[in-house]
Formats: structure tokens, C-alpha cells, sequence
């Protein structure tokens, strides 16, 4: 069997279990000394809202200022459009060999050390829906450290790459308060079944309970998350677009515990890109006038105004 056909069958390629966080720490410390990496320094606020202490990082460094749509507001990003930093991907930034169909890669921009993005093998587009692998490739990193998973789904969802990736950082996101700042609204979340809702939230959104996984695999995992995931998607009216496949826009957030799916509307309020991690509770600003504009507003009227109204 080829090595980009799917199997279940042990591989000394991919990483060895209970190895992934020393594998990523080790390339980080390698990518720093050789200059690779390009973290975006920050400082940070708390701005309460509605119950939740919102973490919103404030850049600090002017020449970093241009990388913002880089890093953790949006995805990993490159001068001009014909260009795929994923085909071929920098060894530098190769952590390991995640599954036959996702490798692991550190993202160049960071904000959170530790953020990973795990890409596929061959192109597949950010818009398409996701598939079982991917959830797959995911899960096995998931249960490797806590972490915080999450998919941006097209521009508009904060996705700068058309080459499929989703990503995940290390937890807790912010050095106090709960490890996810919404977790507070989590808690309140009517569920009727598998679905629910969070009241607090004032926009369109699906949670969906995940079962616990003592005794899954990551292949058996994912086929759960991927039907999950299926009916979020029809229940929070991701709609299809049949000539192409792809579906309009939207943000996925994963944990151990549940999925939480958030249709868009627009990228930005004003010029405040938001992604997935605005809806987990952290925002990132190009300097203190949005940080400003944070306050006025209150980081729950940005979300509104760029996820879908009920």
C-alpha cells in the first residue's frame, strides 16, 4: 500500500503516541534559532462582556503590524494569490506525519507558541466540507495535549489559505480565567439531544455534546465528529453551493467535550478581522484604537455583527 492511501496500520513515518507535544517544542526551538519562525508579539487586556472576560492581544511591534493577517486572526499568508506555502510546505516548519492524508506543520505567524496547522497532502480547497480524515488527523493530535481545535472556513471566516487546513493551539489561552474565555456561556447551553444553544450568544451558532473517547481510536472518533459536523452544518443553514461543492462560510471550534459551529456573514468589524478564536473568546488588534473600538462596542456586538443574526 502506497503511503497517501488511508490505513490503519502502524507506520514509522507517523509520530508514536504521546509524542506530538515534544515533537512540536522541539521544532520550535529549532525554528527560532534559525530565524524561521516570525511570532507576533503582543501585549493583552481582559474586556468583560455579557459574563465572559474576552482576551484581546494588542500588538506591539510596528514591523509586525502587516503580519496581523498572518497569525492566529487570520491564517498563514503569502504575497500573491497564485502561491501555496502547503505545496510544497518549508521543512522547517514540518513537525511530523500526522496521518497518510495530513502532515503537521508549525504556523510561521504565531501569536500562541505552540500553534499547529495541520494541512493536507494534496490540495483540497478550505471551502469544500471537511471530510472524515480531517477530522481524523485532528483527533489524533487532540488526544495527544489539551488543546483547542478550530477551522476557518473561507474569507470571510478569517481563512487567508484555499489549501485545506485546519489548526489547533495549545490550552489555556489566556494566562487567567478559564482555559477557553467563553466557557462561561458554554455552561448555560440548552441542549436538546446531541444539539443545543448557547442564550448569551446574539447570533446563529449549533453546539453539539462529543462522547467520551476512552475506549475510540481516532478513526473511530472521527467518524462521530464528521456526522456531528454534517448535521451542524444543515441545522445552522450552511448552505451548499452545488456548482462548485463549496459552502458559504462559517467557523468551527473543537474540544474534547463538544464542537461548536458559527455561520458568517462578514470577515471584519471595521478592520478588525475576526476568526475562529473571536468566538472562543480572543481577539487580536492591530494597536489601541481597535482595541478601543473593542470597548465601545463590547466584543459581543462584533461577533453579532459578523456571524448571522438569529
Amino acid at each position: 500500500m502506497n503511503r497517501d492511501q488511508h490505513s490503519e496500520s502502524p507506520s514509522p513515518h507517523f509520530f508514536a503516541p504521546g509524542s506530538l507535544w515534544s515533537l512540536v517544542q522541539a521544532r520550535v526551538q529549532a525554528a527560532h534559532r534559525r530565524g524561521i519562525l516570525q511570532p507576533i508579539p503582543t501585549e493583552y487586556e481582559f474586556v468583560s462582556d455579557k459574563g465572559v472576560l474576552f482576551l484581546v492581544r494588542i500588538v506591539t511591534s510596528l514591523a509586525r503590524k502587516e503580519a496581523v493577517g498572518q497569525s492566529t486572526g487570520r491564517d498563514d499568508r503569502v504575497s500573491g494569490v497564485s502561491q501555496n506555502p502547503f505545496l510544497p510546505y518549508d521543512p522547517e516548519l514540518f513537525v511530523a506525519d500526522v496521518t497518510s492524508t495530513h502532515v503537521c506543520l508549525l504556523n510561521k505567524f504565531n501569536v500562541i507558541d505552540g500553534h499547529i496547522l495541520l494541512v493536507t497532502r494534496e490540495y483540497e480547497d478550505q471551502e469544500t466540507p471537511l471530510s472524515r480524515q480531517d477530522f481524523e488527523a485532528l483527533w489524533r493530535c487532540m488526544v495527544e495535549f489539551d488543546g483547542l481545535g478550530f477551522y476557518n472556513a473561507g474569507p470571510v471566516a478569517g481563512a487567508s489559505q484555499r489549501h485545506r487546513h485546519m489548526q489547533m493551539v495549545p490550552l489555556p489561552l489566556a494566562p487567567k480565567g478559564p482555559k477557553i474565555p467563553i466557557e462561561p456561556v458554554l455552561a448555560e447551553a440548552k441542549f436538546h439531544g446531541q444539539f443545543g444553544g448557547a442564550p448569551a450568544f446574539p447570533f446563529r451558532h449549533v453546539l453539539c455534546r462529543i462522547a467520551p473517547l476512552e475506549h475510540r481510536t481516532p478513526a473511530e472518533q472521527a467518524v462521530e465528529l464528521h456526522t456531528c459536523y454534517q448535521a451542524m452544518c444543515q441545522e445552522a443553514g450552511v448552505k451548499c453551493f452545488g456548482d462548485t461543492g463549496q459552502l458559504s462560510p462559517y467557523n468551527l471550534l473543537i474540544t474534547r467535550q463538544e464542537m461548536l459551529l458559527v455561520p458568517r456573514s462578514k470577515e471584519c468589524f471595521r478592520d478588525i478581522s475576526i476568526n475562529s478564536l473571536g468566538f472562543a473568546g480572543a481577539f487580536l488588534v492591530k494597536d489601541r484604537e481597535q482595541l478601543e473600538l473593542v470597548k465601545q462596542y463590547g466584543p459581543m456586538s462584533l461577533l453579532r455583527e459578523v456571524g448571522v443574526p438569529w
